[in-house]
């Protein structure tokens, strides 16, 4: 299977990344608002680079702007200086777009070919890419086809994930026509079955590496589930380099749910789906004595930055808790005032409930 190198030189120097080959699947997420200019100047810049640099430490190892215009790229081309973590500017319609991206220091472009224009400006893309060494994702959507596939799907000559490989397909030979390698295929679709069907036509023709997900999946645990569905059985088969999982909710979620089913992928022997901290939390009954929920919101973004593989138990009941978390390198439970505090199944700490948080940060330190 074939790598690419994605890099970006921010403010705290250069950082790379490689998608495809043996490396570990990389998560993506994309930034929900418009970026304006106003919106990185002064304080407001700072918090925007903050937060960009907390999703990296979530685990989000590749972050997305859309760029509607000149303005857009500009923007973003201001905040890729700003940060560290590896940003990728997403551009329909206008060729000189990516262009004008190419000239500040973004780690990718995604462009849909189909909507893009002639192959003559294709060609101008891609040849600036090359000189920057900027690898170029080529994104294909269901509703964005080009017009002939459009026409024999119509026709029902052909199925939709069909189509959407033909259409990768046929992108990416003219990327190589032109000579260039620095490129991610991915087909998106909002339905299980051919977002599965479309990977596994193109893997069985291509070794470019694979952005993979299913689009417009729906609201939180709904677009969990379906991704869940759809990326489990490719990443069984070996596919996928890089996935985002696509949810109408915010984009810390996007990327713990995104780790969370590459956990799934790992238990479940795919080896390049790296395993990190596994949070194990009481669903609550009417015997709980212990606050899973409040406690699991105020540490859940500091355990998913740590990169150790840790299971994390958050219990409800000290009755059970410490027994049916045996497996657990580290957790918590209580009842009233009192809180324990175990590793492996064996209390090690008990406590005052209002000293739970310090001990517990002073027990994650020790592991």
């Amino acid at each position: 299977m074939n790598a690419i190198t994605v890099a970006t030189a921010g403010h705290n120097g250069i950082r790379g990344v490689c998608i495809g080959g043996d490396n570990p699947v990389l998560v993506q997420t994309m930034w929900k608002e418009r970026l304006l200019p106003e919106d990185i100047e002064g304080e407001g810049g700072k918090a925007v680079a903050g937060r960009v640099e907390a999703l990296s430490a979530l685990g989000c190892g590749l972050l997305r702007f859309a760029v509607p215009d000149i303005q857009a790229a500009e923007t973003l081309g201001r905040l890729a200086s700003m940060v560290s973590t590896p940003l990728c500017a997403d551009i329909h319609f206008d060729y000189r777009i990516a262009l004008r991206c190419l000239d500040f220091p973004l780690a990718k472009l995604r462009v849909n070919p189909g909507n893009i224009g002639s192959k003559s400006r294709v060609q101008a893309v891609l040849s600036k890419a090359a000189a920057k060494k900027v690898p170029v994702r080529i994104g294909v959507n269901a509703g964005s086809l080009p017009p002939p596939l459009r026409k024999k799907l119509a026709a029902g000559e052909i199925g939709r994930a069909e189509a959407l490989a033909e259409a990768a397909l046929t992108e990416l030979a003219v990327f190589e026509e032109f000579g260039f390698t620095g490129v991610v295929v991915s087909m998106k679709a909002s339905g299980i079955a051919d977002t599965i069907k479309a990977n596994r036509l193109f893997r069985r023709r291509s070794a470019a590496p694979l952005h993979i997900g299913v689009t417009e999946a729906g609201p939180l645990a709904a677009g969990i589930v379906r991704n869940t569905a759809a990326l489990l059985p490719l990443f069984a088969d070996g596919i996928g380099d890089t996935i985002r999982v696509s949810l109408s909710d915010t984009m810390e979620n996007e990327v713990i749910a995104a780790r969370e089913i590459l956990n799934a992928a790992a238990e479940a022997g795919c080896a390049r789906a790296r395993k990190g901290v596994t949070i194990v939390s009481c669903p609550l009954c009417g015997r709980n004595g212990f606050d899973t929920r409040a406690f699991t919101g105020r540490w859940m973004k500091r355990l998913y930055a740590l990169e150790k593989p840790l299971t994390i138990a958050v219990m409800g009941c000290a009755v059970n808790g410490p027994g049916e978390a045996k497996h657990a390198d580290l957790g918590i439970t209580g009842a009233g005032n009192k809180v324990l505090i175990f590793r492996r199944g064996k209390v090690v700490r008990t406590i005052n409930a209002d000293d739970a948080d310090r001990v517990f940060e002073e027990e994650l330190r020790n592991l």
